[in-house]
């Protein structure tokens, strides 16, 4: 019996412990994860070929491993997208929070090849002075539930530096 007893409380301490040990950031790694969003947009419909829209959305993280790098955060972007007679431009500020108040300022922006660029701009607390870099791959887009809103998710994956 004492010994079930002392493999339980061993257990309960490990379970205390192994999270605390594997929070602390490494210097250099990798990310991998998902993160989805929901928002609301203010569109111009000047006509087929002439189209602009603001937006506004929030959403989460998750990361591919429990725990990852980013796991659990929360963030908001603010943004625009315009086709101007066949140019398209979209670009988006968002700005990320994780559990402990440590923040990441990012910019989006349409590449010339048409893919999604992601820029880190500036973060605070344990982001602050960090370099990314990585890929965003849409998974959407999805229905729209209601008219002037959306919901999508895309998969980032890259690598990170910490000063």
């Amino acid at each position: 019996m004492k010994k079930a007893v002392r493999y339980v409380l061993a257990s309960m301490a490990f379970a205390f412990v192994g999270p605390a040990l594997s929070s602390e950031l490494l210097k250099e790694g990798s990310y991998d994860y998902t993160a989805c969003w929901s928002g609301t947009t203010n569109a111009i419909s000047f006509s087929k070929t002439h189209t602009a829209s603001s937006f506004e959305m929030t959403g989460s993280i998750r990361s591919t491993a429990p725990g990852g790098m980013f796991d659990k955060e929360s963030f908001r972007c603010v943004g625009m997208n315009a086709s101007l007679g066949g140019k398209d431009t979209r670009s988006s500020v968002c700005e990320a929070t994780d559990a402990d108040g440590n923040k990441r300022l990012s910019y989006f922006s349409l590449g010339s090849d048409g893919k999604l660029i992601r820029e880190f701009v500036v973060g605070t607390g344990k982001y602050e002075g960090m370099i990314t870099s990585g890929t965003v791959e849409p998974l959407g887009p999805f229905p729209v539930i209601k008219a002037g809103s959306f919901q999508d998710c895309n998969h980032q994956t890259g690598t990170y530096k910490l000063k």
